[in-house]
């Protein structure tokens, strides 16, 4: 007995010796190869045992700095940093030491946003010469940290990192990173030639709202009472998930049940046998809203009909159909081989060779669209069947496509929301945000607003608050430059309100917040992408706002902001701010983009002509014109530009109530 007394004293001693001992904890944000801000007083923080001294010492200066674990053993302080340079090592010990090294001084940014910012270079991205440009992307001065995806419902102290933390910047790091970030970066220390850390903090397809911290999201109404039980003691995680769950399962069994494509819940659409008269044809990829299915939501069926090569029977196939907006189950010649949910996931299903015959054969994709445009859609050349690498047929081109289910016909009510998915408030900031605050950063570029399109109005308040929101958390007046949405969907033929063009509005009017920077991209989306492929110009016009905003350069920045305006007899005269050198157009043609109208409200294509820096508009079907629009399109043609290649923001002069307004 006195044996077992004695080991388990000596094993207590042990467990009390290394609870004084551990070492201390730091944030994932703090790793090798990281980058700290110049000129500052950074900060550290992290865990230690209750009352500990911790000790950080700092190789560019070796000194040394101490602070003191609470009670709780939470610990933090400040470094202060020299001029950038590098590499350094950071030494930090509460009795046993972990060491950072390759540390460099320099400049942080944290990127953040939605897809066109999460967008990479390569894999789903694939931006032009993405082969070229990973390959060139040796800058082992630029630092790259990409944060895992993660929601939250309350705010988190720690994140996720991947592949460890900070990695230098090559052609094996950069591949899967941010491409406007890389591009941003790349820019700046091109031109500054100062080591450069890009923070990337993205997930496609979220709304402005989920990066926003609760506490700011409460001053606006719309948003209160979803903070209100987010914050109450009723809140339950697990029990929000269970419901959602079995809401989710009730909503699919009755879409299942109005499905015409299906029967005592089987397939009646999926075989190769199949009557095909009533079927419509539909171009893959393409979005539903853009092949005549305007505002639908519900399911629709898509067959593709093609022939299996002689040499292929009875051999494994990989099916390939890119992106899927939102559920779908895919079919072949009649047997389900795969479904997925969510439409940022890559679809790729093999076919068993057991039901590969050679001769004809039917691809059928059941797509579920909640809401948004719909489709299949992405890379025509990443949608296919393929034996292997060199052998594969394309499934790009005309399908069939028949309704299942149209949700305003029969008026289920909407899927419902999900408390733990990426879209609802204040979820993104928690997870993917604020375990950042208060590391030590330069400034934000930001890429988002495609969510919140249909919310235009809203986003005039939502979009500012954010910004407010993370200088608050940060307790810094910092930079925030970001990216106006870029051209996208079909070209109208006459003048018309569009929601996009009231989301570049709400960016535009966010200017007037301070230390504010826009870049254009009017003139460099795509009609059938919402991912548009030039993200090198993107981070380019990024790094200018910031080379001459924050690096004080004498660099002209952007292109031309509307100013005021001046009616002129039958004419209105428009000026503008960052003229450059003077405008221009950027074929060398006449000036388009620009409608003009009178009192009836009913806009007109105008002439316009450049004088001197002013834009004279008129249109003789408008005798008494009152407002002015230009770009004022979800794809406009448009080519204003100043004479430096920048192109001018789209804008109005009329504040007559749009599409979005009151929009919640």
């Amino acid at each position: 007995m006195m044996m077992k007394k004695k080991w388990i004293l000596i094993v207590f001693c042990f467990l009390c010796l290394g609870k004084m001992y551990s070492v201390v904890k730091m944030p994932a944000i703090f790793t090798d190869n990281m980058v700290l801000q110049q000129q500052s007083e950074v900060p550290f923080w992290g865990e230690a045992s209750p009352d500990k001294i911790v000790k950080i010492t700092t190789s560019w200066n070796n000194s040394t700095v101490e602070t003191t674990a609470d009670e709780n053993g939470k610990w933090k302080t400040i470094v202060s940093t020299p001029v950038y340079g590098g590499p350094y090592s950071v030494e930090i010990s509460d009795g046993k030491k972990i060491k950072f090294e390759n540390v460099m001084i320099g400049e942080v940014w944290l990127c953040s946003g939605q897809s066109n910012m999460e967008m990479p270079l390569s894999g789903w991205g694939k931006i032009i010469n993405y082969e070229e440009e990973v390959a060139a992307a040796n800058y082992p001065n630029i630092r790259l940290f990409t944060v895992t995806k993660n929601v939250s419902l309350e705010p988190l102290n720690n994140l996720k990192a991947e592949s460890g933390g900070w990695l230098p910047c090559s052609p094996q790091t950069v591949a899967g990173f941010s491409a406007v970030a890389y591009f941003f970066g790349k820019n700046l220390f091109d031109n500054k030639h100062i080591p450069i850390g890009l923070i990337n903090s993205t997930w496609g397809g979220t709304n402005v709202e989920s990066w926003t911290s609760g506490k700011s999201l409460k001053e606006m109404p719309d948003f209160r009472s979803a903070i209100d039980l987010l914050e109450s003691k009723e809140v339950n995680t697990e029990k929000l998930i269970a419901q959602y769950k079995a809401d989710s399962a009730r909503w699919h069994k009755q879409v299942l049940d109005a499905d015409n494509g299906f029967q005592n819940s089987k397939t009646v659409w999926t075989g190769t046998d199949l009557n095909e008269t009533g079927w419509e044809s539909i171009n893959v990829p393409g979005r539903l809203e853009d092949e005549g299915l305007q505002n639908f939501d519900g399911v629709v069926w898509l067959r593709k009909t093609i022939d299996i090569p002689a040499d292929w029977q009875k051999k494994k196939l990989f099916l390939s159909l890119d992106m899927i907006d939102d559920y779908d189950i895919t079919f072949f010649n009649g047997v389900e081989v795969g479904r997925t949910d969510g439409w940022t996931q890559k679809r790729s299903y093999t076919i068993p060779a057991s039901i590969v015959r050679a001769g004809k054969a039917v691809i059928t994709v059941r797509v579920v669209d909640t809401g948004g445009s719909g489709g299949i859609y992405g890379d025509k050349s990443s949608i296919k069947l393929s034996l292997s690498s060199d052998k594969s047929i394309s499934l790009a081109g005309s399908w069939l496509y028949k309704i299942g289910f149209n949700q305003d016909q029969e008026k289920i009510s909407d899927l419902p929301v999900r408390w733990d998915n990426n879209n609802q408030p204040t979820v993104l900031y928690n997870a993917m945000i604020n375990p950042i605050v208060p590391f030590g950063i330069k400034g934000i570029i930001w890429y988002q607003g495609e969510n919140n399109a249909n919310r235009a109005y809203q986003y005039r308040d939502l979009f500012p608050l954010l910004i407010k929101d993370w200088r608050k958390q940060w307790n810094s007046d910092f930079p925030f430059y970001f990216v106006q949405l870029a051209n996208f969907t079909d070209v109208k033929p006459e003048p018309a309100d569009a929601p996009w063009a009231e989301l570049r509005e709400a960016q535009l009017k966010t200017l007037h917040l301070e230390k504010t920077g826009m870049a254009v991209t009017i003139d460099i989306g795509d009609a059938i992408d919402i991912h548009p492929k030039n993200k090198q110009e993107v981070g380019r016009r990024l790094s200018l706002i910031a080379r001459a905003n924050s690096y004080d350069e004498n660099i002209t920045f952007s292109g031309p902001i509307y100013d005021s305006y001046c009616v002129e007899g039958n004419s209105i005269r428009i000026s503008f701010k960052h003229t450059g050198k003077g405008l221009k157009t950027a074929d060398g043609e006449m000036l388009k983009g620009f409608a003009i109208a009178g009192p009836d409200h009913q806009f007109h294509w105008a002439n316009a002509k450049i004088v001197a820096n002013e834009v004279i508009v008129s249109c003789k079907e408008v005798e008494n014109p009152v407002a002015v629009r230009y770009a004022w399109a979800a794809n406009p043609v448009c080519n204003l530009i100043n004479a430096e290649g920048l192109p001018a923001s789209p804008f109005r002069t009329d504040d007559w109530i749009g599409l979005t307004y009151n929009k919640k």
